[in-house]
């Protein structure tokens, strides 16, 4: 099915300058508003897709980035940025023998929440897997896979991500493990 078959020419126009060019704080801020998030100063950019069962759960001064999805009981406390691509997925699917599949529906056998602590700033591309609770003012670099809790003050990156630094809460300089 083309576009012209579902909307007219000018309205694909428009839809298509729109998500290429509403990434800035009006838009982001008006997004936020339209999806039930207003008056926490939180942004959301163009195709951030946000499914939580409890939107008190997302703090306040948070940007969320182009094309994240953020899925499940999610908590997101204060001052957080993610960036672009980034998935936070809080849930599973249990593999049940007599069919040798997996199911459709997310399953509840334990605590799946994932929270992003405070101060914390995902780069580009991040995955936060179920179950996972990231500390206070988190560097987690770019494309990290996080599979396992991380400390307050961790810099972490790689797949599955280890902490390779850790961040002065005083001063706020990187300490990077490979460079001391």
């Amino acid at each position: 099915m083309s576009c012209k078959e579902i909307m007219t020419d000018e309205l694909f126009e428009q839809l298509t300058e729109y998500c290429n060019r509403s990434d800035n704080a009006e838009d982001n801020a008006r997004r936020a508003e339209i999806l039930g998030f207003g008056g926490r100063n939180i942004m959301i950019a163009p195709g951030a897709i946000i499914r939580v069962p409890d939107k008190s759960k997302i703090g306040s001064n948070i940007f969320i980035g182009l094309y994240s999805y953020i899925n499940g009981p999610v908590t997101i406390e204060d001052h957080v940025l993610i960036g672009p691509h980034c998935a936070l997925t809080a849930g599973h699917h249990k593999f049940d023998p007599a069919t040798q599949s997996f199911s459709a529906r997310t399953n509840n056998d334990y605590d799946n929440s994932i929270v992003i602590g405070q101060g914390s700033w995902l780069a580009a591309g991040v995955t936060v897997t179920a179950g996972v609770k990231i500390g206070k003012a988190n560097l987690v670099c770019a494309q990290a896979v996080v599979t396992k809790d991380t400390e307050d003050y961790a810099i972490m990156a790689g797949v599955p991500a280890r902490q390779v630094g850790r961040i002065d809460p005083v001063t706020g300089k990187y300490h990077w493990f490979s460079k001391e």
